[in-house]
């Protein structure tokens, strides 16, 4: 069961139409996404690299800088250290071009997600120190790291960090939080209290990036060596599933119209290797296709191979990393559809359908593709899901939520029976002993103050349009609000009483189904439909009987009627543009 609601803000949407020359439609859906002062509705619209704020805005950015320079100016040696997912592999690709380029020597290590956990560690510290290793920089990681960098501070160890991740807090008598900043030369971190930076979303990345854009002012760079980053920027912001909003809007519309044409032999490679190049690339292609296969190497394997081959100039080396990533990645999707069903199958034969807060324990499943398989779960049942699996020692788990649901306050309320934990209201990683396991799910759920209302899936709708008022003209002006990804989804619309005037299962799969619509007016539109096409035939034969469905396939004047929720979007073939639908809800 689905909840429909239809945002209705009030506003003068006919002035801002006017103040801003575009069609009150698409003024409604800016002010649904909280934009609604006219300025700030002028940058969405016309998102530009110049709007980006001056990096120098940040924090200790200035003073690592000035560190980096000098440390390269006295032959230091420098050691980057990055993540294994998709931003921290980037972050790593971004410092590691930029520092070689101001002739620094420089290397990089990337944990192993299974033998090193996440972020820097002692065992990292202590071969920096072997290796000789003068200075250390973190990205995507670090803040948390109090006890580590402390530990390489007593080495004698210059330490950077560069992360965009919240600052750890303890909380006093009067539960009070009390933030806790690790002993480093230099802290870049957008979370920090401190930190002026106006715009607080940037993923590990972007931080980098703003790193390098400073430091290249400082060595003297041509602005246009920094912008070959701007596609990498993109990848890592809409994988690390950061809101599409302010500067990491610019930097992804800025990413997407130069990746295509990007000289990255690697990255040209990868996108030879999954079809995509030559295509025009969107959110969709960095997402779920791009990012998964860097991601895989990080997961299934080690997170280097991904870094090695973005960092290859031989077409032959890239071309055969390429390849892996690709295998590993199908691997990895094989993996997660497995896990899927065995934990579904799981929860359908227990006594966890009654829980609030699902947290399952699957033992044979891959610690590393837990958070994706809690993600599907959560989906299925709109239920915030914890998978745990087995670990070296004890037992760890990724956890997604629901909106109305805060995962990392939950886990804080029973911190006691946790080794280690961290995340974010939507999603987090937790390490317990095995022992614990049924407490903390007993826990979670008693501590969980969510309601049946809660718990029932929300649609939310950006405006109700009638069918004879959707044309190439509406669709081609939803384009200006692009991209389309967290905090700036991609806008729904509903109508009632739509009557299907022919329904087809097109592809050699038969798993898309076409719906001819006709408008009161007696228009019609095509609608595309990628959803279940059995669950959509039988829930057609319940309503309305077999002789309506059958006349509906057939192209038969019907009694079929349906409530939807859609997309506006454009089809083209052979060069033909044209207005089309595709079906997201009915009933």
């Amino acid at each position: 069961m689905e909840k429909w609601i239809l945002k209705n803000p009030k506003y003068d949407f006919d002035r801002m139409s006017n103040v801003l020359g575009v069609s009150q439609l698409l003024c409604r859906i800016m002010v649904n996404r909280g934009i609604a002062d006219y300025e700030a509705a002028k940058s969405f619209i016309n998102s530009r690299t110049e709007d980006l704020w001056n990096a120098r805005k940040m924090k200790d950015l200035e003073t690592g800088v000035s560190i980096i320079r000098s440390k390269i100016q006295a032959c230091c040696k420098i050691r980057i250290i990055g993540d294994y997912d998709v931003d921290g592999v980037v972050s790593t690709y971004i410092l590691f071009r930029a520092l070689s380029r101001c002739g620094a020597q420089v290397d990089y290590a990337i944990p192993h997600r299974i033998l090193d956990g996440y972020g820097i560690n002692n065992a990292i510290i202590d071969k920096a120190r072997e290796d000789g290793i003068d200075t250390i920089i973190t990205c995507d990681n670090g803040i948390s790291a109090t006890e580590q960098i402390k530990y390489a501070k007593e080495a004698g160890i210059t330490v950077i960090v560069t992360d965009h991740h919240e600052v750890p807090f303890a909380e006093n008598e009067q539960n009070e939080r009390i933030h806790i900043l690790p002993e480093a030369d230099a802290i870049i971190d957008i979370k920090r209290t401190d930190c002026c930076y106006p715009f607080k979303l940037l993923c590990g990345a972007g931080v980098a990036f703003k790193f390098v854009q400073v430091l290249y002012e400082e060595m003297g760079i041509p602005e246009a060596e920094w912008e070959e980053f701007y596609e990498f920027v993109a990848i890592a912001t809409v994988c690390d599933v950061v809101d599409l909003v302010g500067e990491n809007r610019i930097l992804v519309r800025k990413g997407l119209s130069v990746i295509g044409q990007t000289k990255n032999t690697g990255l040209k490679a990868l996108m030879k290797r999954t079809g995509i190049y030559g295509k025009d690339i969107g959110v969709y292609h960095l997402g779920f296709i791009i990012g998964p296969c860097i991601n895989a190497s990080g997961r299934l394997d080690w997170a280097e191979r991904g870094l090695k081959m973005l960092l290859s100039d031989d077409v032959e080396e890239a071309e055969n990393i390429a390849l892996e990533l690709h295998e590993l990645n199908n691997e990895r999707k094989n993996m997660t559809m497995a896990g899927v069903e065995e934990t579904v199958a799981a929860i359908e034969n227990s006594n966890l359908k009654q829980d609030k807060v699902l947290v399952v324990y699957k033992p044979e499943i891959h610690e590393s593709i837990a958070g994706i398989i809690a993600g599907k779960i959560r989906e299925k049942y709109n239920i915030p899901t914890f998978i745990i699996t087995d670990a070296e020692n004890g037992v760890k788990g990724s956890g997604r939520s629901i909106e109305e649901y805060n995962m990392f306050e939950g886990l804080l309320k029973c911190k006691e029976l946790l080794t280690r934990f961290g995340g974010h209201p939507m999603a987090a990683g937790l390490s317990l002993e095995r022992d614990n396991l049924e407490q903390l799910r007993k826990q979670l759920n008693e501590s969980a103050a969510l309601t049946e209302e809660d718990l029932i899936p929300k649609v939310y709708i950006d405006a109700r349009i009638p069918l004879s008022q959707i044309n190439l003209k509406v669709a081609e002006e939803l384009v200006l609000l692009e991209p389309y990804g967290k905090g700036n989804s991609k806008p729904l619309f509903a109508e009632k009483d739509i009557a299907i005037a022919r329904a087809v299962v097109l592809g050699s799969e038969r798993k898309v189904l076409k719906l001819r619509l006709k408008s009161s007016e007696k228009q019609f539109i095509d609608c595309i439909y990628f959803g279940s096409i059995s669950g959509f035939d039988q829930y057609i034969n319940e309503r309305f009987g077999e002789v309506q469905l059958s006349r509906m396939y057939a192209g038969q004047a019907n009694d079929v009627r349906l409530d939807l929720i859609f997309n506006i979007d454009i089809n083209e073939y052979n060069g033909i543009k044209s207005v089309q639908l595709i079906m997201q809800h009915y009933r």
